[in-house]
Formats: C-alpha cells, sequence, structure tokens
C-alpha cells in the first residue's frame, strides 16, 4: 500500500488523534449503542440501579454525549435530569435533598446533566454559595455518594474537559445560531471570563471527592465525537457482559389485506406539506 493511502488510512483511524468525521462518528457509535440496549435489559432484567453524572464546564458537551446514550434507549427505563436552579423552598432544605428524588429506582438508568456537583463548581465560582456552605458541600458528597453505592446503586462521575480556545469557539457558535441560542445565558457569557477559577474549584472538588467508592473519570471532549465514542466505551468497560436474551416474539402474516387508514366523521388529517 502507497504512502498516500496509508495517510488516507490514518484518517479514518479514530485512534490517529485527528477529528473524528460525521459518518465515521456514526458507524462507530451503531455498535456501541447496541451495546447500550444490552445494558439497558441487563439493567432491567436483575433490578439494577445506574446513576451517571456529567460534569464539566459550560459547552464541554454534556447534552450532547447524554443524548449519544439514550436516543436509542427506552424512555421510561432512562431517564435524563437536568434540574434547574433552585426554588426558594429547595434552597432552605438540605442541599442533596432534592437531588435524591430524582436517584435511580431498580430497573433504571438516570443520567444526570450536572448534578449536586453545582456547589463545588459554578456556585462557588459566581458566588452563589459561602466559602462555609462549598466546605460542609466537600466533606458531605463523599458521604453521601457512601450510601448510595453501598445500597446497591451503581455510581459514575464523568467530568469532560475542554481548552478555553475550543470553549470561546462552541460559545460564538451558539451566539450565532438561532437553534443553540437557548443554550447560551448571560451567566455563561459571565462564567466564560472565569476559566481558571473554574478549573481551580474542579481541582478542589476533584481532591474532595476522587474516592475508591466513587472515583472520577476525566474525559477529553476537545473533539466532541471522540469524546463521546470514549466515554461510552469506558462505561461499557466498567459493567459486566450484558447480553440477556431477548423474548422471542411471534410476528405472523396478517390475516387480511393491510388496511388504510379512514376517517368517516367531521375531522380529517390537515393538507401533508409539499416537499
Amino acid at each position: 500500500m502507497g504512502s498516500n493511502d496509508k495517510g488516507k488510512d490514518k484518517d479514518k483511524d479514530p485512534e490517529s488523534g485527528g477529528r473524528v468525521g460525521k459518518q465515521q462518528y456514526s458507524d462507530l457509535l451503531a455498535p456501541l449503542q447496541v451495546e447500550l440496549n444490552n445494558l439497558a435489559r441487563w439493567v432491567q432484567h436483575h433490578q439494577k440501579r445506574v446513576l451517571i453524572l456529567f460534569e464539566g464546564r459550560d459547552t464541554a458537551g454534556k447534552g450532547g454525549v447524554i443524548n449519544a446514550i439514550s436516543e436509542t434507549l427506552n424512555p421510561r427505563l432512562c431517564h435524563v435530569v437536568a434540574l434547574s436552579k433552585p426554588t426558594e423552598t429547595e434552597q432552605a432544605q438540605w442541599y442533596f435533598q432534592r437531588h435524591v428524588a430524582h436517584l435511580p429506582a431498580g430497573g433504571n438508568i438516570v443520567l444526570m446533566d450536572r448534578s449536586w456537583y453545582n456547589r463545588a463548581g459554578v456556585e462557588k465560582v459566581m458566588g452563589y454559595s459561602s466559602d462555609e456552605q462549598v466546605q460542609r458541600f466537600l466533606k458531605q458528597a463523599p458521604a453521601f455518594e457512601k450510601l448510595l453505592v453501598d445500597d446497591g446503586i451503581l455510581l459514575f462521575k464523568y467530568w469532560l474537559t475542554v481548552d478555553q480556545a475550543e470553549q470561546e469557539q462552541r460559545m460564538a457558535e451558539r451566539l450565532n445560531d438561532p437553534l443553540k441560542r437557548w443554550k447560551l445565558s448571560p451567566i455563561d457569557l459571565e462564567a466564560r471570563l472565569k476559566y481558571k477559577e473554574y478549573g481551580q474549584a474542579r481541582d478542589a472538588m476533584l481532591e474532595a471527592t476522587h474516592t475508591k467508592h466513587a472515583p472520577w473519570t476525566l474525559v477529553d471532549f476537545n473533539d466532541q465525537r471522540r469524546g463521546r465514542l470514549t466515554l461510552i466505551r469506558h462505561l461499557l468497560d466498567q459493567l459486566p457482559d450484558c447480553q440477556v436474551p431477548e423474548a422471542e416474539l411471534a410476528f405472523p402474516p396478517l390475516p387480511a389485506k393491510p388496511a388504510k387508514e379512514k376517517f368517516d366523521g367531521p375531522i380529517k388529517p390537515i393538507p401533508s406539506v409539499k416537499a
């Protein structure tokens, strides 16, 4: 094989370090999603409880990887949790209290787009929590997670890493794209100036909460497609081989010619758009 061919092969190789293309990403994601469905059946069959936390800077790619995991799974069994800011009542509760209601039941997977770790990140950096509250959180979080793990919850914590130049590019894209504009808030624009402070808060959080019973996993998300593939592969590798035989379903031919929809009442379908 000539050198030009070798170069082309390198571009197609997800291990080569270049950005993963859209078609290559789709081809690599498809078998992982089959494995994720096997995992979901295993979770349901054995009544396991899986909780996955996704943390990282703004624009790191949390929503994208959550969608890649959840889009082919049964939404009755796989739940995405993305809480808004606490209400006045929730602010008067124990900090972890509002998160407890979203923990997985048996046979369920919960994907948290941000979690209780907001207190150690955005709340600390933006001044929404006092130093005393943050320190109390860093002390309580490992104990809280130990209770979850000891009770049988399979807990995974992912931090998505992204360089500032990449973050700036993604924010600019959100600003200029009407379909992504909703992802950008005044707080995000203010927070982008505190890249160093967020890094310091992250380091303090990791030092206090990276434990044997609930370790953190850092994933490079400068290339979001590569990051999704890496994270999903890592997640699947942390769990046992999840093959659960599917029940065979009989699918005999219809006893008569397939019928068409008919509407005898006053209501008819609206006109179809012209392509």
